[in-house]
């Protein structure tokens, strides 16, 4: 009898313990986070529905920006989509676009020919090199174009500006008809004037160019700015100030800034300490500074002399005798502080 008291009170113990350990399980699973991510991803939607990709004859297009134009962001497109066709697949946009991207073209770069118009469309459709755009001087109202802006035209070649290289991966080329320069008997280079009306296409195919990809006043330059070694277009003749002044385009240095280095350069004996070793490191390390490929040698090297060339003919066009003079050094001082790395 007292064995069977036992075991039915043991059973009744097993039996109630059984519930509470249940109700334990039941109370802890609810606090596991398995649904919450789902819950969270759900919660993201938009407020107002993304624009719309228009199409038109099959063609896809996205041309209004919903990223952050503070940052450099951009995800309109000008001109189609192109996207992936997998076999056996669809691709969709039920997500498109994301927010984090910005335009591959980050550079303008301005050039002359050196050559007539119908030798420049001959050279720059032909052969191994090329520009998006080509200005002629035929005094019309075209702008040639001859490579689509979403490609890479071979126009820059090697070169390199503050902490990027190869800058046919990042720019937009345009080409001026000119006919460059010519050399005097001292070996001084004589280059040939632009027309109004070129400067007029330049300014206006600029100016929607850099709108459009947001590209900064540090990053509209002259193939002698990212190759300096190599070439000298579009040359000193080239109206940097004018198309800073009246289009808002590119760089220019502040004049009472410019002035005040000036005075404090020749009162210091600029000329004293021109060929002094430490002062031509800190004129190199200054140009490297404000973007130009140069190497710090700490001599006055052909290579420093055609980079102080090139500052000449962007900067200083009055004189671009390669020469680090008082002028030039304030000048450059000037666009260092207006203009300082990011």
């Amino acid at each position: 009898m007292r064995k069977t008291l036992y075991i039915i009170g043991l059973s009744a113990f097993v039996f109630s313990c059984t519930p509470q350990q249940n109700v334990k399980k039941n109370t802890y699973k609810p606090k596991t986070p398995v649904a919450q991510p789902k819950t969270a991803v759900k919660q993201q939607t938009p407020e107002s529905p993304k624009p719309q990709i228009t199409n038109d004859h099959g063609v896809e297009f996205f041309t209004t920006n919903i990223a952050d134009p503070t940052k450099n962001d951009n995800t309109a497109s000008y001109g189609s989509i192109v996207s992936a066709k997998p076999s056996g697949y669809k691709v969709v946009k039920t997500y498109f676009p994301a927010i984090a991207q910005n335009f591959r073209q980050r550079y303008l770069i301005l050039h002359y020919t050196a050559l007539p118009d119908d030798k420049s469309i001959t050279v720059l459709t032909q052969q191994t090199v090329s520009a998006h755009y080509l200005v002629n001087n035929t005094g019309d109202n075209e702008i040639y174009q001859l490579v689509d802006e979403n490609k890479r035209s071979y126009h820059a070649g090697v070169s390199a500006w503050r902490n990027d290289k190869n800058l046919n991966d990042t720019s937009i080329g345009i080409e001026i008809v000119n006919a460059g320069y010519t050399a005097d008997p001292s070996g001084k280079k004589l280059f040939v004037p632009f027309s109004d009306e070129q400067i007029k296409k330049v300014a206006a195919l600029a100016k929607d160019i850099i709108t459009r990809y947001q590209i900064p006043a540090t990053n509209v330059l002259a193939h002698s700015d990212i190759a300096p070694t190599r070439k000298q277009d579009p040359g000193p003749f080239f109206p940097w100030k004018k198309l800073y002044d009246e289009y808002q385009i590119g760089m220019w240095y502040d004049a009472a800034m410019k002035q005040s280095y000036y005075d404090m350069a020749v009162s210091t004996d600029f000329i004293a300490k021109y060929n002094d070793p430490t002062f031509i490191v800190s004129v190199q390390t200054q140009l490297q500074k404000f973007g130009y490929g140069i190497d710090v040698s700490g001599k006055w090297d052909d290579a420093t002399k055609k980079t102080i060339e090139a500052f000449q003919y962007h900067f200083r066009p009055q004189n671009y005798d390669g020469i680090m003079d008082a002028e030039t050094w304030s000048i450059l001082q000037a666009l260092i502080q207006k203009y300082p790395v990011k």
